[in-house]
Parts: C-alpha cells; structure tokens; sequence
C-alpha cells in the first residue's frame, strides 16, 4: 500500500543520504493542495481533455498525473518518461482503459462519469525541482424531457386534487422543476395549489432524478387548460430549460343551466313532419336523462337527452319543457305546427249534361293567411270557375291548389275532372266550288262522347266513305264530302254517340243547276262574335219594323180621312147635277168602282206593311 504522504516526508528526512529524486517526489507529496482556478466543464459521456498548463522546463526527467482523494492523499494515474517516451498508467480501476496521456503532457479521459469531477494535477520533474499546475473538472449531464406521469383521470371543480407528477431523469447537477398553466407558472396557493419537489441521486452513477407533484384545485374555467412541467438544469455553457408535452384534463362541473331546442333547426314545422326535442345541460359531464313535459301531460316523461315526435299534428302545438330528473332546472319552448286543409266541391270526376248548371266551391283553412288559385288543363286561370250553363269547352281537368308562402313545403290540391255530354246536334251546309264542277256537302257535328258520323245516299242507301273530318275540338267537329251530282240527290249525315243517334238530310242539286249556297259554320273562335252580331242585327230590324208599324198608321188614318170628305163633295155634285147621261153615269159608276177597289188595295197594302 502506498503510504500517506506525511509518513513518506519524515521517512525522507530520516535518511541519511536521501536520493535528490526521490526526497523531490516525497517533497511534492507534501506539498499543500493548490488553489488553481482553471476549470474544465465535461458532458457527461464525452471526452475530458486537461491540459498541462506548466512550460515544459530544461532537464525535464518525465511528467505525472495524479488526482486528489476527498481527505487530501494523492493517486497518481499517468507518467510520461520524456527520454524513453514511454507511458505507464497506473493500476486505479475508475480509469482502467479510459487514459490517454499526449506528448505535451495533454491528459484525456473517456466516457466521463460523474465521479471523474475531482482536482486533477500535472506534474513536471526535474533533478531540480517539482512543477505543479491543477485542473479542477465539472462534469454535466442533461436531463430527460420531463414527463407528466400519474395523471388524473379527469379534475372536479371544488375539490383539492393530484394532478400528476412531473419526472425528469439522469440530471447531473439536480435541476429544478416549475409548473406551468396556460403558458403562466403556476404559483403554490394554500388549498388551492400545493407542489412537492423532490430529488433522487442514483448511487451507481450519481445522476438525479427530479419529481415535482401537483395537487390542484380547478375550475370551470379550466377546461381545455393545457398543463406542463418545465425542469431548469446547467450545462456547461450556463442555466437551460426543457418543457414537457402539455396535457389537457377533462375537467367535471355540475349543470347550472338547461336548455331544450328544437331539431331540425327550421323556422316552421308543418303537420306531417317528424320533429325532435333536444335537451341538454351545460355540466360536463352532460347530464344523461332529462324529464320532458307535453303539453297536456302533468308529469314528466323519463327519456335520454332526446325526445322525438313523428308525424305531427296540429293538436301538438304548444308549450314544451324539459328538466334535470331532479326537476332543479328547466327550460321551455314554444312550437307552432302548421296546417292547412282544402275542401273541393264537388271533387273528383264529375259527368254532367250540356246547359246545366254547377256549382263549385274551393274554401280553404289554415293556421295562417293562404293564396287559392285554380289551373285548368295546366294553364293557370285568371278567374274561378263558375258554371250557370255548362257549355263543351267547359270540360276538363280543374285543379283548386293553395299554398302557405311562409311555410315551405306546405301546399295542397284536389282536382276536378268535368265531363259536359250531350246528344249530338247537327247542321248541314253546302256549297259549289270555285271551279264548278263539285260541291262540297259539310255536316256539323256536336255532342259528347264524340259522335260517330255516317254518309249516306237517300233512296239507294248506299254508304260514303270518302269523308274528311276536322279536329275535334270542344264537343265540335266537321265531317266534309266532295260530289259532283249528275242528278238532284239527298244526302243523309247520321251522328251516334252513347246518347243518342241524331239523322239529318238536305237535298243538293245537279251539278248542273244552279242553286243558292249555304256557307259554313264559322269557327268556335269568332262564335260569339258572329251571336253578338246577330243580336244586333235583330234589334235594328227590331227596329224598324216598330217604325214601319207607327207609319202605317199615322197614314191609314190620314188616307181615311181624305175618303170621308172625297164622298161628301161626290154627293153634293149628283144633287147638282141629276139630268147626266146614262152613259155619264156608267163611267161615274165605273170611277166610283175604281176609287173602292183602289181603297180595299190601299187597306190591304197598309196591312201587308203592317
């Protein structure tokens, strides 16, 4: 064993005739510890590189190495021989392998531990004297990001809880932990905010490890909070920090509000629709049940946080509530369903005859103001219909349709399908064509169901079926024949429907014989126009025969008169005159004959104007 360095001094002095060398070496052992302020800062790991911070002097025998153990008492761990160039390392076990010594005395150690933090000392011999220069060297090791471990399940509001530990490992020095919230350090607070720091050296490799707890107490306002931990530690350039991942807990507070809406969100709900109730409160965690209230309905209906209705009536209009199964909190809403009915009458297919009247009627009821209008074969009308006197044209398909603007989707419609019959009119014409060789015979026909129409020759009954037929348009149509007669003929149109079987005839004359055409009817469009017409012409004949009727006799009266006075001069004169011929007299009687005749054909003329 290696004596202590005290002994080792009076063993030197002791001797008589010491080795200068060695009395030297011994002499150095007893030097007191040097106070060098040079410093090398290691990371632990790495490689620690001390210099030899003496001048290499003149007669340098070799140079050394030793450390200082904590009572003082050296271990030398390298020599450098500067004649043979030989390095020796000493037998110390911490630093078997690990040494390497350069030729300017320059000592490195591999894979610094934390125990290599020690006064290292190079020495410089000579047969002179003993240089000393010592390092002191620092080792650092940078800890583990820190982890938040043990955490909290989730945080309730007014209540002192742990939070979770923060951990930062293999720390060399110990370093120091903070709380964070939000970014903000958080700051222990009695009750409130309590941290524990603590701090475990491993006794194998001298490293700490840090454990900061957080026992905290939150609030509502806390949810979403992002917590972390950061741990301050130095390294060999100074103080630096390392954060941890932030953590978000799941923070439960009690429901202070509830709330009920309605689902879809739509600004109107209409009978047939399928609505859902929604009641919710703002506790976190959401209460679960709720207790709904219908209107009519006293006690509560225990449902999950949803309450559904399907097709809706207007009976569910109302008030609706919802509350905590505590009945500690409630909400309401009001919701207004909708509706609107239409009543056709009459509805559906309807089969009257031609000339009779209907009455129809479209009333409508709604939850607000409504539009009725009516569309007939897809054309919509200006006007509602109203049938005093049933014509064809009145026929087809009647739609009474009414909407509600402000409530989308609702409308509704019934439909009328009128059907006008009747029995089957007919009206013959003829005419001769432009070219005079053929005339042309039209039959017109009316009815529903549409007629059939047969041609036939009057006496020899023999059948024409060369016809041509016109659209059938409002219970109307023509069936047309071209002939060139040789001889008069009859010709015969028979129209049949369901109803009846109508049969006209009209005689037409020779080719060759001239005779007074009849024109056609004129079209359905200018039909009444061609009645107010005629209505007209009738009021103006009207007319003038009430004229002729006055004049007539204003001059019956005028021309009787002139006779009664004319037979009085005549009676005069034959007193006058009583000795006249015979001859005279004839003639007179003749005159007088002539004057009654010529007064009977003025009474029969005024009566024939009359």
């Amino acid at each position: 064993m290696m004596e202590p360095p005290a002994a080792a001094c009076a063993s030197c002095r002791r001797r008589l005739l010491p080795p200068p060398l060695l009395c030297l070496l011994l002499g150095a052992l007893c030097l007191p510890p040097a106070l060098g302020l040079y410093t090398v800062n290691a990371v632990y790991g790495d490689t620690i590189t001390m210099p030899c911070r003496l001048e290499v002097p003149d007669g340098l025998m070799f140079g050394k190495w030793k450390y200082e153990m904590p009572n003082g008492s050296p271990v030398f761990i390298a020599f450098r021989s500067s004649t043979k160039k030989n390095v020796q390392y000493d037998d110390v076990p911490d630093y078997k392998d690990r040494l390497s010594l350069s030729e300017n005395y320059t000592l490195s150690i591999k894979n610094a531990r934390i125990s290599d933090e020690k006064r290292f000392v190079c020495m410089l011999v000579t047969e002179d004297d003993v240089s000393e220069e010592p390092t002191i060297v620092k080792v650092f090791k940078q800890p583990s990001q820190p982890e938040i471990l043990h955490q909290a399940d989730f945080l309730e509001t007014e209540k002192l809880q742990m939070l979770g530990e923060c951990v930062a490992r293999d720390s060399y020095p110990e370093g120091n932990i903070t709380w964070y919230k939000n970014g903000r350090v958080l700051q222990p607070v009695e009750e409130a905010v309590v941290i524990n720091l603590q701090s475990v050296a491993n006794k194998s490799t001298g490293l700490f490890t840090m454990t900061s707890s957080l026992q905290y107490m939150p609030t509502k306002e806390d949810a979403n909070a992002k917590f972390s931990c950061v741990v301050t530690y130095y390294g060999p350039s100074g103080q630096k920090t390392i954060q941890s991942e932030p953590v978000v807990f799941d923070v439960h507070y009690p429901t202070e509000k509830v709330t009920i809406q309605v689902l879809p969100q739509s600004s109107t709900i209409k009978e047939g629709d399928n609505i859902t109730l929604k009641c919710s409160g703002n506790g976190n965690p959401p209460p679960q049940e709720f207790l709904f209230y219908i209107p009519g309905e006293t006690e509560g209906i225990r449902s999950s946080d949803t309450y559904s209705m399907t097709d809706v009536r207007r009976n569910a209009t109302g008030e609706y509530k919802c509350s905590l199964t505590d009945k500690s909190m409630m909400d309401s809403t009001t919701i207004t369903v909708h509706y609107l009915d239409l009543q056709l009458t009459p509805s559906g297919e309807v089969t009257k005859q031609i000339g009779e009247a209907l009455p129809v009627s479209c009333t409508i009821s709604s939850s607000r103001n409504a539009t009725v209008f009516w569309i007939k074969d897809n054309t919509r009308m200006q006007t509602s219909p109203s049938f005093s006197s049933l014509q064809y044209q009145d026929a087809g398909n009647y739609i009474c349709a009414t909407t509600l603007q402000e409530v989308e989707g609702l409308q509704k419609r019934k439909t009328l399908k009128l059907i006008v019959e009747g029995k089957p009119q007919i009206k013959m014409t003829k005419k001769t064509n432009t070219n005079k060789m053929s005339k042309t015979i039209v039959c017109h026909v009316e009815g529903f169901p549409k007629p059939a129409v047969q041609w036939t020759v009057t006496g020899s009954g023999s059948i024409i079926n060369k016809t041509e037929e016109t659209k059938y348009v409002n219970g109307k149509f023509s069936s047309k024949i071209v002939i060139a007669p040789e001889e008069n003929v009859t010709l015969t149109c028979i129209a049949e429907n369901q109803l009846e079987r109508t049969v006209t005839s009209l005689n037409v004359s020779a080719i060759s014989i001239p005779e007074y055409d009849e024109p056609e009817d004129r079209n359905d469009d200018n039909s009444e126009k061609v009645n107010d017409q005629a209505k007209l012409i009738v009021g103006i004949v009207v007319g003038l025969l009430l004229a002729a009727l006055v004049a007539g006799v204003v001059y019956w009266l005028y021309v009787k008169k002139s006779n009664d006075a004319k037979g009085k001069s005549e009676k005069a004169a034959a007193q006058n005159f009583p000795s006249l011929p015979r001859a005279a007299s004839k003639h007179v009687d003749k005159d007088l004959g002539n004057i009654e005749e010529n007064k009977k054909l003025e009474e029969n003329n005024h009566k024939s104007e009359t």
